[in-house]
């Protein structure tokens, strides 16, 4: 099981804090995006662009770790109890 974390907007727009997903072997971080997507699609235009592609505003962190900094990056494979976090872009002063 995968536990994905929803923060600030993103929580807001989906009305839900956490999904727990239960993916298959293998399955990469975003293989998990696309399952949210698809059990919340209100996510799925503040996630994905028309051809499916993760905008570059979602700040997804794999384990406490921001995705961009893995050597693997979104094609970063999953172990059960891994967690997720998306959060929106943040501004302010």
């Amino acid at each position: 099981m995968i536990h994905a974390h929803l923060f600030a907007t993103f929580r807001l727009v989906a009305g839900v804090k956490s999904i727990d997903l239960d993916l298959s072997n293998g399955a990469t971080i975003m293989d998990a995006v696309r399952r949210i997507t698809e059990l919340v699609p209100v996510l799925r235009p503040h996630w994905l662009d028309s051809a499916g592609e993760l905008h570059a505003h979602v700040h997804i962190f794999h384990n406490g770790e921001e995705f961009a900094l893995l050597p693997a990056s979104l094609k970063t494979i999953l172990q059960p109890g891994d967690t997720l976090e998306f959060l929106p872009p943040v501004a302010g002063g």
